[in-house]
């Protein structure tokens, strides 16, 4: 296991320790809030009997979602905790699942063609390069099927959150692949108790919008949607978290279907 590879595993782990938000399970999701979830945008539209791959998703969110609508769940992810957290959630809402420990760069624990969905939230960024990434997706997705992926917006990545009053200022040129971790080293996750707990974030990589776009147009993927998320709100302070992601949506969410059998 590379440096790059052990310290994003060893972040993750406490993260999840810490239980940032994106490692609590959904012990208390229902059937409608799982449709609501993963049934986004009416692109998939039925996942029972689906086999579904949570790509370096875990945390027990959204397999628990996948589970729940009566899917065939599986979850890779580099963190033990987070993996723990999907069994945890599959054995509360009594569902079976796969839980396997690696990077999203080699899917050689699955065969071509596996999985009619490929889900991944925001992990992407995780990775230097997006073409293995890719690549293996490609390999391990059915004909006709779905890759939802989430990233980081690159043109918003370093866009410091501070209000001069003005505007947010724009802190950096938009270079493909650069590690932009130091605009935000820390992860300040907030606990039970009213505490904080700092813990160093987790090496982040921008991806272009056009890499991405046309590394995905180039393995014979079609878009179907693309959003940006932005945190509602009505007229905040300037200034403001909400303010800021109004200004600049903090991620892009993809859906894409792979059209072709060819290579």
């Amino acid at each position: 296991m590379d440096k790059l590879i052990q310290q994003t595993r060893e972040r993750w782990n406490a993260l999840a320790n810490a239980n940032v938000m994106h490692s609590i399970p959904f012990y208390d999701y229902t059937v409608d809030q799982a449709k609501t979830y993963a049934y986004r945008h009416d692109i998939i539209q039925d996942a029972k009997g689906k086999d579904v791959l949570c790509l370096a998703s875990g945390g027990g969110q959204d397999s628990a979602a996948f589970g729940i609508l009566g899917a065939n769940v599986s979850v890779l992810d580099l963190s033990d905790v987070m993996l723990e957290r999907d069994r945890m959630a599959a054995a509360h809402h009594k569902f079976s699942i796969q839980t396997v420990q690696g990077t999203m760069t080699d899917l050689s624990a699955f065969s071509d063609d596996s999985f009619d969905i490929v889900w991944q939230s925001i992990s992407l960024n995780y990775c230097p390069d997006v073409t293995p990434v890719f690549q293996e997706v490609r390999r391990v997705l059915r004909n006709s099927g779905i890759y939802r992926v989430a990233i980081q917006n690159p043109f918003g990545t370093a866009i410091s959150s501070d209000w001069t009053g003005k505007g947010y200022l724009l802190r950096g040129r938009y270079l493909d692949g650069e590690d932009v971790t130091y605009y935000q080293p820390v992860w300040t996750v907030d606990q039970e108790d009213g505490s904080k707990v700092d813990i160093d974030t987790p090496h982040l990589f921008r991806h272009n919008l056009s890499t991405v776009l046309n590394q995905l147009a180039r393995r014979n993927f079609t878009l179907l949607h693309l959003q940006e998320w932005i945190r509602e709100g009505q007229n905040p302070e300037p200034g403001s978290w909400v303010h800021f992601t109004q200004c600049s949506p903090l991620f892009l969410d993809l859906f894409w279907q792979l059209t072709s059998d060819n290579p």
